[in-house]
């Protein structure tokens, strides 16, 4: 399915409902299922969280997570430790292109039974599970923080705990933070000390006196973000359920879209954006802890016409596509002035009122970031999204919201 965007000159008010955050659900749903007396509420309904479910679930021999990267990287940590079962774990054509090579060998040095089935350091893998001791283990932390998470998810059901040395300097640093914060909401002992990650083995929690309810997802709210950025003054959308004090490291929007004239009022479980005064005519910074909104951030600028530097971009490179090359050939369908390197991507100013600007269609990749991060450019210009439905994968009701404050959705 392709979706059609017709230009719209402005919005009007919205209240928008975000389910649960695609990673804090599937950190929760891999400790459920090692300790099954822990509740979990608002789940995120995304194509992910899903397959997590489903791989939790069943008793298959083969397990196919499709394209879902954290699913890869924490079953293939579960795995590992389900004495006696043996599973081949396996995604699409991408997911065979995306690195483990990293979490296998610190799985392996821990006394784990994993071989690749076709190329060395990629899925597919065949994991034969056994009872791990635990220990120590040292990994690089400057690849991908599921690496580290996987570990610290199965750290307390290993007999002796586990220590996990990280060598470099952490990328994506919040999602570890947001994985300290989820163990110790399940009562799992954790803490780091300088590079160092200490969790207390486990057989069992108790004393849980409510469910975990999972705060509804940042990334997904960061489209909303680019609308009211690329919206008239005083447009304003509300989305929920939101906290403050969020531990999502993509919650850094709210600071971030400040730059862009987007105030972001906490009320309660909601959050509402309005626009206010914008000026810059470039942008730096760097989102080495929240690489997730970089095309939507990205994105915001061309709309915008502001030039921007955007660095500590590297994981992008590893995702459901390659987003730096991806960002680069889409924003150019556009007359953007771009270049990327292996970890960056600079935007010159550009200047629509010189443009005569016909319908732009726009490829997806398989990448639902892809999808909703152009999706706003609707206020300046007509655009297809080509297989829009890839959308499904972190935020299945994406289409249906869009609609809320006018866009119109003509689906192909």
């Amino acid at each position: 399915m392709d979706v059609f965007l017709p230009k719209i000159n402005s919005i009007t008010p919205a209240h928008i409902t975000i389910t649960g955050s695609k990673s804090e659900s599937n950190r929760l749903l891999l400790l459920q299922a090692l300790f099954p007396n822990i509740i979990v509420g608002n789940i995120s309904d995304s194509d992910d969280s899903a397959v997590m479910q489903k791989a939790l679930q069943t008793n298959s021999p083969v397990i196919d997570v499709h394209h879902a990267g954290t699913a890869m990287r924490f079953l293939t940590a579960y795995f590992a430790i389900q004495e006696g079962r043996e599973v081949v774990l396996t995604g699409s054509q991408r997911m065979k292109e995306r690195p483990i090579g990293v979490l296998v060998e610190a799985l392996r040095a821990l006394g784990a039974s994993i071989v690749y089935k076709e190329n060395e350091g990629y899925p597919p893998l065949r994991i034969k599970g056994k009872k791990l001791a635990g220990g120590e283990v040292a990994i690089n932390a400057n690849i991908s923080s599921q690496y580290i998470t996987a570990l610290m998810l199965i750290g307390a059901r290993l007999k002796s705990g586990l220590k996990i040395i990280l060598k470099g300097d952490v990328t994506s640093r919040p999602y570890i933070e947001m994985t300290f914060g989820l163990l110790a909401e399940a009562g799992i002992k954790a803490r780091m000390t300088e590079n160092i990650i200490h969790i207390n083995p486990q057989s069992a929690i108790s004393n849980l006196q409510s469910q975990i309810k999972i705060e509804s997802d940042w990334s997904s709210a960061s489209y909303y973000y680019s609308i009211i950025a690329l919206s008239q003054p005083g447009a304003e959308i509300t989305i929920s359920s939101f906290a403050e004090d969020s531990n999502q490291g993509d919650s850094a929007l709210a600071e971030i879209y400040k730059q862009f004239g987007v105030i972001t009022t906490f009320s309660g479980e909601t959050i509402i954006l309005t626009k206010g005064n914008f000026k810059p005519e470039t942008l730096n910074l760097e989102l080495n802890n929240t690489p997730d909104i970089a095309q939507t951030i990205a994105v915001t600028c061309l709309g915008l016409g502001i030039g921007c530097t955007l660095t500590g971009l590297h994981t992008l490179k590893i995702k459901e596509t390659d987003r730096l090359a991806a960002l680069k050939t889409e924003l150019e369908k556009f007359g953007a002035d771009i270049q990327v390197t292996n970890d960056s991507l600079m935007l010159k100013p550009f200047n629509w009122n010189k443009k005569s600007m016909a319908v732009v269609s726009v490829e997806t990749y398989n990448d639902h970031r892809m999808a909703m991060a152009f999706a706003p450019l609707a206020l300046k210009t007509g655009l297809i999204i080509k297989d829009a439905g890839v959308v499904s994968k972190s935020y299945p009701t994406f289409w249906d919201d869009m609609a809320k404050p006018g866009f119109i959705i003509q689906k192909q």
